[in-house]
C-alpha cells in the first residue's frame, strides 16, 4: 500500500529529519538530564579484537539493482596497531565522487557532533570464523557506514557486520526514493541479498578472505530510523534472523507492514527522549507500544536529552542531521530549550547497549542480557520482559 494522508505526510516529514530530537512517552518513566560524561564507557568495554573493514560492489542481478557494502569483521591481532589509528569516515568510499563529496561534508561538520575518523582499518587479515552475522539498514538519505561506531563495537566482541547502501536513499541521491511500502521492500530485499552474499562461502563477489567466515545460525538485524522499520519487515519476512533492534523509530505498529504479533524473536528498542522529528503518536509512542506488544524477550532503553541522530555517526553531517547535534527545543510544551547530551557520550551508551543485546541473543550472554536492564548510566532508563 502507498501512505499517504496524514500519516504519509508525517512520516516523510519525519524521515526527512528537518527537525530535531525525540519526543518520550508518556507512559515511559521519566529521566534525570543527561551528565556529559555520565555514559563514557569503560576502559575495557571493547572486546578483544581488533576491527577490519572491506567496501565491495555487488549487483543483485535478479533485481537488476547495484549496492555498495561495507562488512566490519573481527581482525587478526596482527592488525590492532592499524584498527586503533583508524580511517577518516570519508576513506570508507573508495576514491571518486561519493569519497569527494563525503569528504567535503566532513570537513565542514563541528568535530562534536560528527565522528571523522573510525577505529577500524581496511582489508586486515581476519581472526578465525565462524563469526554471528548482522545486517544493518541505514536512515533515510544516510549511508551505510551511518552506525559505524556500533558496527565497530560489535566487531570487536566478535561479530562481523553488513551493511548495504540503500541505493537512491542514500546522503549522494539528490532527490531521494519514495518513503512508501514498495521501496520499504526494496531496502529489506537489499538486506537479504547481502546475509544470502556473506552466507555463501563460494561467492565470488564477497572478498576471498571473508568467505566462510559467517554463521548461518546466529544472524540477526538492526536499523536506524527508516531502517528500524525496515528491519521489522525483514524479521518478519526471513526466518534466519534471530534477534533484531531498533534505533531511533519503531520497527512496527503505525509506521510499518510487519506488527509486533509477527515477531517471534528478541527485540530492542533504543529511544531517544527528544526527538521531536516525527509527533510522539507516530514516534516514541509506537516504540512503546511495540515493547508493550512484543513477546518476551524484549527490551528498551530511554535516553534522555537525545535527538533522532545523537546514536549516529553521521550526526551533524548535513542540514538533515543535526537533531543531536548542539541546542535544540523540547518537544513537550512549552518547547524549552535545552542542549543534546554529547554525541560522544550516547553513541557510547549506543555501542554498549546494543552489543549487550546481541550478545545476550545470539550469544547466549547471560551477564550482557542482566545489563540491559540494570547498571544503567545517569540519564537513560530501561524496561525488559
Amino acid at each position: 500500500m502507498h501512505r499517504g494522508g496524514w500519516l504519509g505526510g508525517l512520516l516523510a516529514g519525519w524521515l526527512a529529519l528537518g527537525a530535531g530530537g525525540c519526543g518520550s512517552s508518556d507512559t515511559a518513566p521519566a529521566a534525570a538530564p543527561v551528565d556529559a560524561g555520565a555514559l563514557a564507557p569503560s576502559a575495557d568495554v571493547d572486546g578483544p579484537n581488533p576491527v577490519g573493514h572491506a567496501t565491495f560492489d555487488v549487483t543483485d542481478a535478479a533485481r537488476s539493482r547495484a549496492l555498495r557494502v561495507t562488512v566490519w569483521y573481527p581482525a587478526d591481532a596482527a592488525g590492532a596497531a592499524a584498527a586503533t589509528a583508524g580511517t577518516p569516515l570519508e576513506d570508507l568510499e573508495p576514491p571518486g565522487a561519493h569519497h569527494d563529496a563525503l569528504a567535503a561534508l566532513v570537513a565542514a561538520a563541528k568535530p562534536a557532533c560528527t565522528r571523522k575518523r573510525t577505529r577500524s582499518a581496511p582489508d586486515l587479515a581476519p581472526a578465525a570464523g565462524p563469526w554471528p552475522v548482522l545486517v544493518f539498514s541505514h536512515c533515510h538519505g544516510c549511508a551505510r557506514f551511518s552506525e559505524a561506531v556500533v558496527a565497530e563495537r560489535l566487531a570487536s566482541h566478535g561479530f562481523a557486520v553488513v551493511a548495504p547502501d540503500h541505493t537512491g536513499d542514500t546522503v549522494y541521491d539528490a532527490t531521494l526514493a519514495p518513503l512508501d511500502d514498495t521501496f520499504l521492500a526494496t531496502r529489506a530485499a537489499d538486506l537479504r541479498f547481502v546475509l544470502d552474499l556473506a552466507l555463501d562461502a563460494s561467492s565470488t563477489a564477497l572478498p576471498a578472505a571473508l568467505r566462510g567466515k559467517f554463521d548461518a545460525a546466529r544472524a540477526g538485524v538492526f536499523g536506524h530510523s527508516y531502517g528500524a522499520i525496515t528491519t521489522g519487515l525483514a524479521l518478519r519476512d526471513d526466518a534466519r534472523l534471530k534477534a533484531g533492534l531498533s534505533i531511533a523509530a519503531p520497527m512496527a505498529g503505525l509506521l510499518g507492514p510487519a506488527q509486533m504479533s509477527d515477531l517471534h524473536v528478541p527485540v530492542a528498542l533504543l529511544l531517544a527522549s527528544e526527538d521531536n522529528s516525527v509527533p510522539k503518536i507516530v514516534g516514541n509512542d509506537v516504540m512503546e507500544k511495540d515493547f508493550t506488544e512484543a513477546a518476551s524477550p524484549a527490551y528498551i532503553a530511554r535516553v534522555a536529552d537525545a535527538g533522532h541522530f545523537s546514536f549516529s555517526d553521521l550526526c551533524g553531517l548535513t542540514a538533515q542531521d543535526q537533531a543531536g547535534c548542539g541546542e535544540g527545543k523540547r518537544m513537550d510544551a512549552p518547547h524549552d530549550a535545552f542542549s543534546y547530551v554529547a554525541a560522544d557520550t550516547s553513541r557510547a551508551f549506543a555501542q554498549r547497549w546494543v552489543t549487550a543485546f546481541f550478545r545476550a541473543s545470539l550469544l547466549g550472554d547471560d551477564a550482557a542480557r542482566a545489563s540491559l536492564g540494570s547498571d544503567l548510566p545517569a540519564g537513560v532508563t530501561a524496561s525488559t520482559k
